[in-house]
């Protein structure tokens, strides 16, 4: 007789629904879903979201470069289900280049970058070591060693170099920042909540307003910043209608803060959950423009974006149909280890470094340089001015935006200079 073996075979493990994102304990640490998805079915079907849900690298590389962003429907849609209500924001949505294919994206996307050029950016980075500066200084002059990063660091500084960088008054910087972050719900999630939706259309309301009245007010008295420069944009004689420069001045807004200040807030948390790195940046300050890629990859404050298949293609094996929903997940692909070695080890000096943070292709984000520069200078201040950061007791909390990941607060205790 011949012995018979008592292990056990290795089951198969189950695909995970993307939707377990609306549990909290996975929203807080995503990466365990995301390497289900991957290795077990990446490009996948998911019968909750009725979506497809892709996962690898170059799958989701594949879905930024080709598939379509002319995802929103347009305002009559919502009037038809019974919803007019709704039809404003859409109305504003379908006049972002976010959401626009060819030919509207080419055409808006040169208009706006004739006024939002890399000298403007430039010219911020004083801007910005300013306002870090100011606002370390009141946390310390408050004298009780503790600070809230969100709060006290994440949320006013990219909020009020916006404002700068759009021209507009900065002490605004604050309503604009609360009316953002609600329209960025919207943007953000994959499961509407009725509930929130009359914050919603108040946000956007409000945020049409006020740059109605900007732009109308900088057309009889031009202000040095991107509202005036957006007036004054022509390529060929063509130039924005008034509708189309309010509506790409939120989108302006709302990437610029909600991208940054989870780069500080993800960025920050990362670095004190890893002692060793914290201590080879602060020995190595010239690390900091990899650090800050690294930071962008490793938690990614854009997690996912959805597009809509052009025609009935193959992705992985998968038979897409004709303008079926894909969500590309690019904080998986970010994490994918087909694409980047060790990827859940935050390297510092990693060199290659291509993560789709920022997204690909055509919608690659505008405002990636600036994000870029606001992190390096904002954590150069942070790690010079408090010598001493660490993490309290104090449980967190991850905000409920599926896609855009953030943390509702981030409380420390810190001695500075």
């Amino acid at each position: 007789m011949t012995e018979q073996s008592t292990v056990a075979p290795e089951l198969e493990e189950e695909t995970r629904s993307y939707a377990e994102l609306l549990d909290p304990e996975v929203l807080a640490d995503p990466y365990p879903l995301y390497k289900n998805l991957r290795t077990t079915d990446p490009v996948h079907w998911d019968p909750f979201l009725h979506a497809w849900v892709v996962t690898g690298y170059d799958d989701v590389t594949t879905v930024l470069k080709r598939f379509s962003a002319r995802r929103t429907p347009p305002p009559e849609y919502f009037e038809l289900l019974g919803v007019p209500e709704v039809a404003p924001v859409a109305e504003l949505m379908v006049r972002m280049m976010l959401f626009m294919d060819s030919p509207e994206h080419p055409r808006v996307r040169r208009l706006a970058s004739a006024a939002f050029t890399p000298a403007r950016v430039a010219v911020l980075d004083q801007r910005i070591a300013e306002i870090g500066e100011q606002l370390l200084d009141q946390v310390l002059a408050r004298g009780d060693g503790h600070m809230e990063l969100m709060a006290d660091f994440a949320d006013p500084l990219p909020a009020m170099v916006t404002t700068d960088l759009l021209g507009v008054p900065v002490e605004d910087h604050m309503d604009l920042k609360r009316w953002s972050t609600t329209f960025a719900e919207m943007l953000g999630n994959f499961q509407h909540n009725p509930e929130r939706l009359g914050g919603v259309l108040e946000a956007v309301q409000n945020l049409i307003a006020y740059f109605t009245r900007e732009v109308e007010a900088q057309r009889e008295k031009p202000v040095d910043g991107l509202v005036s420069a957006y007036i004054q944009a022509e390529v060929d004689g063509d130039r924005f209608t008034t509708e189309e420069i309010v509506a790409n001045c939120i989108v302006t807004m709302v990437g610029g803060l909600e991208t940054t200040t989870n780069l500080f807030g993800n960025g920050l948390l990362a670095l004190l959950r890893d002692p060793e790195a914290m201590a080879r940046l602060r020995a190595h300050p010239e690390l900091m423009d990899s650090a800050v890629e690294e930071l962008l990859r490793f938690e990614s404050p854009s997690q996912h974006t959805a597009r809509l298949a052009p025609r009935d293609l193959e992705l992985g094996g998968k038979q897409i149909g004709k303008k079926q929903a894909v969500i590309a997940v690019m904080g998986s692909a970010n994490r994918d280890p087909q694409r980047f070695g060790d990827p859940d080890r935050l390297d510092l000096a990693r060199t290659d470094n291509r993560h789709v943070a920022f997204a690909w292709g055509a919608h690659f984000c505008f405002g990636a340089p600036l994000a870029r520069l606001e992190g390096r200078i904002g954590f150069e201040t942070l790690l010079r001015r408090l010598p001493t950061i660490e993490l309290t007791d104090e449980p967190l909390t991850w905000r409920e935006n599926l896609g855009l990941r953030g943390l509702t607060a981030l409380p420390l205790e810190v001695s500075g200079t």
